[in-house]
C-alpha cells in the first residue's frame, strides 16, 4: 500500500478521553487530497463486510452484477431508500478516496472502520468523475459505474473518526470533492486485486 500522509493514529486516548484530529489538521491535508490522480489511479484496499460491524480485508475480490462484492452484505441489507426496503441498486458498492481515509483514520488498520468496500487513490469529485462514469480495474475485466446516489457521513463516522472529520467530509471542499466517497454499481463482473490500476473508460 502506498503511504498517504499523515502518518499516525486518527485519534488518541488520554485519560479515558478520546481526542481526534482538529479541523486545522484536517484542512491542512486538503492539498494532498486534491493532487489525487484524475483518470488513472490505484485500488489501495478492498474491504468486505460479512456482517454488521464486521470487516474483512481482502487481497482479491470478485465483483458480481447481482451481489456486488461477493461475500459482502449489501445484497441482504434492508434500506429506507427503496419503497420495499430492498438494497438500492445504485449503492451496490461504495468507494472512498485513499488519501481522504488516510487523513481522517490515520493508521491503515483503521481504514476499514469507514465501512466502504473500495479505497482508491483517485479523484472522486463530481467534476472529475461525473455520475455515469465507468471505471475499469486491472486485468480482471471488472467495470463499475459511478451513480448519482449521494454518499454522506453519519453518526457512526463521527463516532469512529470524530465530529470534525464528519464536518470535513460532509461540508465545504470535502463535499465538493466527495471525500466521504461515491456510490457505484457493477456493470461488468470480474476479479479485482489490491494494487490494481483503476482507469476511466
Amino acid at each position: 500500500m502506498q503511504n498517504h500522509a499523515p502518518v499516525g493514529p486518527a485519534s488518541v486516548t488520554l485519560g479515558g478521553v478520546t481526542a481526534y484530529l482538529t479541523s486545522d489538521l484536517l484542512d491542512a491535508g486538503l492539498e494532498h487530497i486534491r493532487q489525487s490522480p484524475i483518470d488513472h489511479g490505484t485500488l489501495e484496499l478492498i474491504v468486505c463486510r460479512p456482517a454488521v460491524d464486521e470487516r474483512q480485508v481482502l487481497e482479491e475480490g470478485h465483483l458480481d452484477r447481482t451481489l456486488g462484492l461477493v461475500g459482502d452484505t449489501w445484497s441482504v441489507r434492508s434500506t429506507t431508500s427503496t419503497p420495499d426496503g430492498s438494497p438500492h441498486p445504485d449503492g451496490q458498492l461504495t468507494l472512498m478516496n485513499a488519501r481522504a481515509i488516510a487523513l481522517v483514520a490515520g493508521l491503515p488498520e483503521r481504514w476499514p472502520l469507514a465501512g466502504d468496500q473500495l479505497y482508491v487513490d483517485l479523484d472522486l469529485s463530481e467534476a472529475g468523475l461525473p455520475a455515469g462514469t465507468r471505471l475499469a480495474f486491472g486485468p480482471g475485466g471488472a467495470v463499475i459505474e459511478l451513480t448519482a446516489k449521494p454518499h454522506r457521513g453519519c453518526a457512526k463516522f463521527a463516532a469512529r473518526f470524530g465530529p470534525e472529520a464528519l464536518r470535513f467530509v460532509n461540508t465545504g471542499p470535502g463535499r465538493v470533492l466527495n471525500l466521504r466517497g461515491r456510490n457505484a454499481r457493477v456493470v461488468a463482473p470480474g476479479v479485482i486485486r489490491r494494487g490494481d490500476s483503476v482507469r476511466r473508460v
